[in-house]
């Protein structure tokens, strides 16, 4: 039988390795696969959680010239005609974040989907706000569309309060004007009332993206896979609302169907469709 070189559109996610499986590089690959899209992902650390202390995170980055040797062969194997689209997950360290920086600088980018994981609670002086602040500095300018939860949009806001969809509202269109990026706040389970509500705002049109909440406990990976739906979605050529809201209803499906295990957390399952 003779081969045939197929053409799907490809998307690159940039995030760390969750070892249960519910979020991070592996929520992405499968959420590209089941939307179409073949993926590629570059990780950036290895993250499994501790079931002798209460769950917690370790974290182990991933060495810089790691990193950069996977962009490498990734750009190296697939130009820009190619792959132009990238989803950016956990990056975890002010060292990653300007290694991927740079490596993004070596090319151009049609999409940048920035999922932007902060981790600083406050202002206090210490690695945590060091890796935030580059975040914002060198990572923040780089994405087309970003897509913060609750607590990274009361820090990318500088809101101190985000409890109303006028207030998620609010979050959104100032978010947009800091960085000219489409934005997809996610209100999620966190904000009162019977629907699940994020709101998309392009500097244009802003629109309220309901679904009924399912349950009332965030599950993992739902904040991966929302963020790598719609990178695959604008890989494949989508407009960013159209993007959004097939991503929302992706992970709402996703949702529902949930993996449960001994881990305190459900995670999304995306092959349910």
């Amino acid at each position: 039988m003779t081969s045939v070189k197929n053409s799907p559109a490809i998307a690159l996610t940039i995030a760390g390795s969750e070892a249960t499986g519910g979020a991070g590089a592996q929520a992405d690959l499968k959420t590209f696969q089941e939307l179409g899209v073949f993926g590629i992902a570059a990780l950036t650390c290895i993250v499994s959680f501790d079931p002798k202390k209460s769950w917690n995170h370790r974290f182990v980055p991933v060495e810089p010239q790691v990193i950069a040797d996977q962009l490498e062969a990734i750009t190296a194997a697939y130009q820009p005609d190619q792959l132009d689209t990238v989803k950016i997950g956990m990056l975890g360290t002010p060292q990653t974040i300007e290694t991927v920086a740079t490596a993004l600088g070596n090319r151009p980018w049609k999409q940048v989907v920035l999922d932007p994981v902060l981790i600083c609670k406050g202002q206090e002086p210490g690695a945590a706000l060091d890796t935030d602040l580059a975040l914002k500095e060198q990572i923040l300018p780089l994405a087309t569309f970003v897509t913060p939860n609750h607590f990274e949009s009361l820090s990318l806001s500088g809101m101190a309060e985000i409890s109303t969809t006028d207030q998620l509202a609010e979050a959104a269109q100032r978010i947009h004007d800091s960085c000219g990026a489409v934005v997809l706040v996610k209100g999620g389970v966190r904000l009162d009332g019977p629907d699940a509500v994020d709101v998309f705002y392009d500097g244009h049109t802003l629109e309220m993206l309901k679904t009924p909440k399912v349950g009332d406990v965030a599950v993992s990976g739902a904040g991966c896979s929302l963020a790598a739906a719609i990178a695959a979605e604008l890989a494949k050529g989508a407009k960013p609302l159209d993007a959004a809201r097939t991503a929302k209803a992706f992970v709402t499906t996703a949702i529902r169907a949930r993996v449960g295990s001994k881990a305190p957390f459900d995670a999304v399952w995306q092959g349910s469709r």
